[in-house]
């Protein structure tokens, strides 16, 4: 158990900081960052892992049975979808409450779809779990509350910028929701994919990697056409033509990168937390990564004008996250008992 929790403490570390280097991007529009970070992340990197890492690559896939591939499939594509909307949410309310609002929906819902799939545990395990959810959830509503209170702190006049707060925080509540997908394919689909790849010879951390293929590419099919569209209509080409080019570029190669890296992570330390570790995996693992967040937004000074009120709002959320996890996983560790 305790190296699954270090595995997922670990990936979360990596989610946290991956959307950090967008902010050193010059001369790139949202659909110009987010675009090209998608396309590298969704299919790039899965496709180069697989190819490298996974041993009878071809014969892996074609194990899984077709009913739970299209499974796999359509909640992948929510997950995509979910995905991008938390970076259209980052741009609206900043990194620090982006990963908040965004990570706090997806562990209050993620946690529970594994049930769907693995069954419900013991009495006392869930009580424990669903406790921590119920304090997770506390935690969002003050990140929530947080913000607002930033931005009136901030922008006490314009009514606009209150109009882009509030829907920023739509915006990452909604793809927090649609993001859960993640946890629901990963929680069906390993089962097949390691039967499949030990089979093959394959070590037991590449049914990581062989899992966030099949997420990460059927993602990106609903992704990639959207931000094409996206590029057209505003004209947005043109600025692939910038100096800063070669500089964004592998910024942006470094979001993809952390981020498939993290995934594939969390789906190791599941793997190794047991029976529940698709929901106290996935708890400490988002959890982490707001914590990581919240540090970067403060160093980046994204809340350099909000009033003490306003921090301690979101102090407060974050403390109330991290208790919640905790009792996921005091919970998980009674099961194990």
């Amino acid at each position: 158990m305790i190296e699954g929790i270090i595995w997922a403490i670990f990936a979360g570390l990596m989610l946290g900081t991956y959307a950090l280097p967008e902010k050193f991007t010059k001369d790139f529009a949202f659909e110009n960052t987010w675009g090209l970070m998608f396309t590298l992340n969704m299919f790039l990197i899965p496709i180069i892992s697989a190819s490298l890492l996974i041993k009878g690559f071809g014969g892996v896939l074609s194990g899984i049975p077709t009913d739970i591939l299209l499974k796999m499939a359509i909640a992948s594509m929510m997950w995509g979808l979910g995905a991008m909307m938390w970076g259209k949410a980052i741009n609206y309310i900043g990194l620090s409450l982006g990963f908040s609002i965004f990570i706090g929906t997806v562990i209050l819902v993620g946690s529970l779809l594994p049930f769907l799939v693995d069954g419900l545990p013991t009495s006392n395990v869930l009580v424990y779990i669903l406790s921590g959810i119920a304090v997770v959830l506390i935690g969002v509503v003050m990140n929530g509350k947080a913000g607002i209170t930033r931005e009136s702190d901030e922008k006490a006049d314009s009514t606009s910028e209150k109009v882009s707060m509030t829907k920023g925080i739509v915006i990452a509540v909604v793809g927090g929701l649609l993001a859960t997908g993640f946890s629901f394919a990963n929680a069906l689909g390993r089962p097949y994919l390691h039967e499949a790849c030990q089979a093959a010879g394959n070590p037991e951390w590449v049914t990581s990697v062989a899992v966030m293929f099949v997420i990460y590419v059927c993602g990106g099919l609903v992704v990639t056409p959207y931000f094409i569209v996206k590029l057209t209509q505003q004209g947005l080409w043109k600025n692939f033509k910038t100096a800063h080019l070669g500089k964004n570029t592998l910024l942006i190669l470094g979001m993809a990168v952390l981020n498939f890296a993290a995934s594939a992570t969390f789906a190791y330390a599941a793997f190794k937390l047991g029976k529940a570790g698709n929901t106290v995996g996935y708890a400490i693992f988002n959890t982490t990564s707001v914590a990581v967040a919240i540090v970067g937004g403060l160093l980046t000074r994204e809340w350099v004008k909000a009033s003490g009120k306003a921090r301690l709002y979101l102090y407060i959320g974050l403390a109330c996250m991290i208790i919640g996890v905790v009792i996921i996983a005091l919970g998980n560790s009674q099961g194990v008992m």
